[in-house]
């Protein structure tokens, strides 16, 4: 009996995670498609089961760490092992102008950007330990990258806010301290483009397809594949 390569994504119930399940259950995997919201979650799950897709659904809120632990007691269940681990959940935050937010303002992105991204890594270690071949997806943006924000090419293109660009710019550097820290998993960070989303109210002018050719590549590096790099669809990007 063939070993199935497992795969979880957080936030997976529409936009770029939908599709990543989408498309690595396309090539064989199993997949276990997570979202806080029970009803979409379950929903999203049906359709891509319907389609003959191998896609099990499990609640996972990743502010709340009664549920990362309680999906990651199911994921064990099923399966007992998590080849790829991809932290897709986020928000995009406030738009308030640095000098008129409050920091309580930030909260809520960190919560779900920052904090819920090591809440799910730190609870899913056990599971990914326990594959071959681990690896680790942070689905982050180049609005995170000092370099591109500060490019003068680039500069005028999005106002300046603290929220979203802080909170990605934060897991861009967890990113490279699990890399480090984690010898045996190969942990990387993805910038999927100006995707057209519900989080930019669909103005991106990539599809969801071209936003997640990063992750599905990254997805499913070998163990000689690279680790703490971050990643657009073309390969490397600045930091």
């Amino acid at each position: 009996m063939a070993i199935t390569t497992t795969a979880l994504v957080t936030g997976a119930n529409k936009g770029l995670g939908r599709e990543t399940v989408r498309r690595l259950a396309g090539m064989g995997w199993r997949v276990f498609l997570t979202a806080r919201d029970i009803d979409r979650g379950t929903a999203a799950t049906q359709e891509l089961a319907a389609a003959g897709l191998a896609v099990e659904f499990v609640p996972l809120d990743v502010t709340a760490d009664e549920s990362v632990q309680a999906a990651a007691d199911i994921v064990m269940n099923r399966a007992g092992w998590l080849d790829v681990l991809v932290n897709n959940a986020g928000i995009g935050g406030p738009m308030t102008p640095p000098a008129d937010i409050r920091a309580a303002d930030l909260w809520d992105v960190f919560e779900t950007n920052v904090f819920g991204v090591v809440r799910v890594t730190n609870a899913f270690l056990p599971l990914l330990r326990a594959a071959g071949h681990p690896r680790i997806v942070m689905v982050s943006s180049g609005l995170g990258s000092i370099a591109a924000t500060t490019d003068p090419d680039l500069v005028g293109l999005v106002p300046p806010a603290l929220g979203y660009p802080a909170s990605k710019a934060a897991l861009n550097m967890i990113t490279s301290q699990y890399a480090r820290a984690l010898s045996d998993i190969r942990v990387n960070a993805v910038d999927p483009g100006y995707t057209a989303t519900d989080l930019n109210h669909q103005s991106g002018f990539q599809t969801v397809a071209e936003g997640t050719d990063a992750i599905i590549r990254l997805a499913g590096i070998d163990s000689a594949g690279p680790t703490g790099g971050f990643f657009d669809r073309n390969g490397r990007t600045p930091w």
